[in-house]
């Protein structure tokens, strides 16, 4: 870390060794490809920055990885320093070696004015690293849930939005994810509902299949729960003809793994019925108030005739709690009709 002191004396001198006869070279870059603008970007030093520009500076250099100034920068999170290097008009959608853009950097590590900061100077929210990753999945893999918000609702929505409809390159090869899945493997549950309420589809497969899968191999208990409770096709194979329960039945080896596998044989085993009668107990918290002609999906029927079930809605949410058996009359088939009638538009609720 430089010492203010240090900081201060470079900053005195500076001015006087551009202004002796033997000049210096500002873009003079070490082995890594460093200039001295990388170091002020990553110091995050914005007097030093402008004497740098001032003096000649290029403001995209590269160094050996492909990353310019402005990619420090905003890897940082600092506004200021990102702000004045746009000033000089740094280039927002030049990428690294690895593919990776100063937007890339800014939404992985959570930095939300920077980030906003780039999308005004029209940062390109659907370009794509190495990984096949977008900005928008890394935030969602790293859990930056302001960042993700903010993708989704400024004025970039538009574009931002292209990237949760169903690509045939979700299953090119088996690399290939998407912000819903990335959530999911690391246990995001608040970002996994931002995307739902945005309009992903739920049941959007890779190679590998649903979100589920993803949850059910990396042992994230919450989210599995959460997307059942959404109304997740707990039977929807991968391309490997695996369910979630295979998944963890075969690779699951985590705490979680017992749980999880009575949460999917619940659903699995759970049979459909339809509310004969309007029922509400308001004295009962763990009550579940339907009305008549309501589909529930019933998951434990007691000896006592207080059975217990789930109703999905339209919007990824559900209702669940314990109703009188002779409240509901079984019907015939069992089925997931409730993600039948959330694609056709139908309220089942």
């Amino acid at each position: 870390m430089y010492s203010s002191r240090l900081i201060f004396t470079f900053f005195t001198l500076f001015p006087e060794l551009l202004g002796s006869t033997k000049r210096l070279n500002v873009n003079a870059q070490d082995c890594d490809g460093i200039s001295c603008l990388h170091q002020a970007a990553l110091m995050c030093n914005v007097p030093i920055i402008q004497l740098f520009l001032d003096a000649g500076a290029q403001v995209d250099i590269k160094d050996n990885k492909g990353m310019r100034p402005l990619h420090y920068a905003s890897w940082q999170g600092k506004p200021e320093p990102v702000a004045l290097l746009l000033q000089y008009n740094a280039s927002v959608n030049e990428q690294a070696n690895k593919g990776e853009t100063p937007l890339h950097l800014a939404c992985q590590h959570g930095h939300v004015l920077v980030t906003n900061l780039l999308l005004k100077y029209h940062s390109n929210v659907l370009v794509r690293n190495k990984d096949h990753k977008s900005p928008l999945d890394l935030a969602c893999e790293f859990g930056r849930y302001e960042v993700v918000k903010m993708l989704l609702q400024q004025h970039s929505n538009s574009r931002c939005r292209s990237l949760l409809t169903e690509n045939p390159q979700d299953v090119a090869d088996n690399d290939r994810t998407t912000c819903l899945h990335l959530a999911a493997r690391n246990g995001h549950v608040d970002v996994i509902r931002l995307l739902l309420n945005a309009g992903i589809d739920i049941n959007r497969s890779t190679l590998r299949g649903t979100a589920l899968h993803e949850a059910a191999m990396h042992g994230k208990l919450d989210v599995v729960r959460m997307l059942i409770e959404s109304g997740v096709d707990v039977n929807k194979p991968n391309s490997y003809d695996q369910t979630a329960l295979d998944i963890v039945r075969s690779f699951t080896t985590c705490h979680a793994e017992k749980e999880m596998k009575h949460l999917l044989k619940e659903i699995i085993n759970a049979v459909q019925g339809r509310a004969i009668r309007d029922f509400d107990d308001p004295t009962d918290p763990h009550a579940l108030a339907f009305k008549e002609g309501q589909q529930i999906t019933v998951l434990e029927q007691r000896a006592d005739g207080r059975w217990r079930g789930i109703i999905f809605h339209p919007n990824y949410t559900s209702s669940s709690g314990y109703f009188p058996a002779s409240a509901i009359q079984l019907l015939d088939r069992p089925g997931n009709e409730h993600e039948l009638s959330r694609k056709s538009g139908i309220d089942t609720t």
